[in-house]
């Protein structure tokens, strides 16, 4: 079986409160959903019709059972998710204040380590790895060991120049510094991977881990000269802009009422696989992946959050935006 989108890294139970717009002190009872960035944006992608597995580790306990039950129902491939016998699924809790834009997040289980740093290089399927049109991962993947060498040999799987036409490996610049000793560590370890990357996606902080501090333009000229084909900076209230060697395009934000911040980037994700192996212009690509996320940022959860293509190009419509599927035909 070939995988349009096949993900890999971190897996957990979200925690998120059923009380809007107070602190987690005052929080009185809450919902639980599918979580972690890899394995929404495998969900995500799913939503959109494609193909999907995660590879990723849970704990052998209830919370376990829970994500393979929800990985299936939302028709991600779950064969390569498997338990660690000695760990916890990690629950993430966040707080949700929308009116002050703050969604702090709470880690449990996943320190010292966790089960999805626990994936182990002599472990993976590497001909699913190398047939996937689209293989993600996160620089989250490469803190730890033996997880950052198992990152290492999946990208090292399907170089570069071993990819047919129409397949991508997306590096998602993923930077959480409670996982890192220092930004320093984080720039070396995404070197090692980087050299295999054709897409690479993160906001300004991230690139600026990946590649140092500068301008948006700056900080996706150093992706491409490192050989990525498309560097995809986020820039916050201004949109997002995608820069190849020939192309530079941006696209301003979809309004909404936002609800949860949390998720947002990740059916972008999701969105932008699925745009990208439609082949799609660039531009259409940034606008469909834009309103994806803005609609999740409208709702509550994040993998149960995820749209339809029609709820996409809908709102697309009413934004008075091109919808991709008139392009394409």
């Amino acid at each position: 079986m070939t995988y349009d989108v096949l993900t890999m890294g971190r897996i957990s139970v979200d925690i998120y409160p059923n009380d809007i717009g107070v602190g987690l002190a005052d929080v009185t009872s809450f919902g639980k959903y599918l979580g972690g960035s890899p394995s929404n944006v495998a969900v995500a992608a799913a939503r959109h019709g494609r193909r999907t597995a995660v590879v990723t580790r849970t704990g052998d306990d209830p919370f376990g059972e829970y994500l393979h039950r929800e990985l299936a129902k939302f028709g991600v491939d779950d064969r390569f998710v498997t338990p660690v016998a000695s760990l916890q699924t990690p629950a993430t809790f966040c707080a949700i204040m929308p009116e002050q834009h703050e969604f702090p997040l709470y880690f449990y289980g996943r320190f010292p380590t966790a089960p999805d740093l626990q994936i182990r290089a002599e472990e993976l399927d590497t001909e699913s790895i190398r047939e996937a049109r689209i293989f993600w991962s996160t620089v989250t993947g490469l803190c730890q060991e033996p997880s950052r060498s198992a990152h290492v040999a999946a990208h090292e799987a399907r170089p570069r120049s071993g990819l047919s036409e129409g397949q991508f490996t997306v590096l998602d610049l993923d930077f959480r510094p409670m996982f890192w000793d220092s930004e320093d560590a984080a720039r070396e370890q995404v070197a090692k991977v980087l050299p295999h990357v054709t897409v690479a996606i993160g906001n300004e902080e991230e690139c600026a881990v990946a590649v140092g501090h500068g301008t948006p333009d700056e900080q996706a000229d150093r992706l491409l000269a490192a050989g990525v084909e498309i560097a995809v900076v986020k820039l916050g209230p201004e949109g997002v802009m995608a820069k190849t060697r020939t192309e530079r395009v941006v696209s301003a934000p979809v309004p909404v009422q936002t609800l949860n911040g949390l998720g947002a980037g990740d059916s972008f994700g999701g969105a932008f696989c699925h745009a990208l192996l439609a082949s799609w212009p660039l531009a259409q690509v940034l606008d469909y992946a834009n309103a994806a996320g803005a609609i999740v940022a409208s709702r509550l959860s994040c993998a149960d959050a995820m749209p339809t293509p029609d709820e996409v190009t809908s709102l697309l419509a009413e934004r008075g935006r091109l919808v991709p599927e008139a392009v394409a035909r």
